[in-house]
């Protein structure tokens, strides 16, 4: 008597094929850009894990890529860990964004950032999580990934770009490039097959790009005097 083959990801929720994307085991957030939603596992932003977004400099559009689904979050606070730049009120507003759901948490240094962005996901007091970091061990990833599972919080990890080749226990890493439409984005992890393309993401423009700073934007950070620009990291 022959005995039925079961799929291998019919046998458990955890298991999927190389060859396709794994199946969403939690809740996700739709991305709302469909091209972007159709390559992540379970069709949006995963919620409960750590996501890693590598930019080549902070501000090139990661807060634009996440305004459908920060809003879609209804008033759920949004924690901002770190930020480079402080927050403006003119671009957030332009794309939806209100300051009163924002909070801002300064730290002196990057252990401090870490450890305020571990107690916001065990207290699970807030729908979003962005933390901005430039180093980041791989015992601090980890910590933060274990938190992150315990909560019901869309956590997410904005790192330079070079540390893409690096270890991370990240569930999904997209890393951001700046394109005159918006962002090139490039799959660098996620729980499926690679992807040797990268995505093509427009993006709303803010009043920000379009002012006469929009150009200072794309420099090095190095080049740029802290508080001389509106914070192209919230465009």
């Amino acid at each position: 008597m022959s005995v039925p083959t079961i799929p291998a990801e019919e046998i458990h929720p955890s298991l999927w094929r190389a060859s396709q994307l794994a199946r969403g085991r939690g809740r996700t957030v739709d991305t709302g850009y469909p091209a972007l939603s159709t390559e992540l596992p379970g069709g949006g932003w995963p919620i409960g894990v750590l996501i890693d977004l590598l930019v080549q400099q902070a501000g090139v559009g990661e807060m634009r890529l996440l305004q459908p689904a920060l809003s879609s979050l209804g008033n759920q606070p949004i924690a901002l860990v770190k930020p480079p730049h402080t927050p403006d009120t003119l671009g957030l507003g332009y794309i939806g964004l209100s300051l009163d759901r924002l909070l801002q948490i300064k730290t002196p240094n990057t252990s401090d950032a870490l450890w305020s962005a571990e107690q916001i996901l065990r207290a699970g007091s807030c729908g979003a999580l962005l933390l901005w970091t430039q180093h980041a061990q791989s015992s601090s990833l980890r910590r933060l990934h274990l938190a992150a599972q315990s909560s019901e919080t869309l956590f997410i990890m904005v790192r330079p770009l070079t540390a893409a080749p690096d270890s991370s226990p990240a569930s999904l890493r997209l890393a951001l490039r700046p394109s005159a439409e918006g962002l090139m984005v490039d799959i660098v992890k996620r729980r499926g097959p690679t992807r040797a393309e990268p995505l093509s993401i427009s993006l709303q423009p803010t009043p920000v790009l379009l002012s006469r700073h929009a150009r200072l934007s794309r420099r090095p950070l190095a080049e740029v005097v802290p508080g001389s620009l509106p914070a192209e990291v919230v465009a």
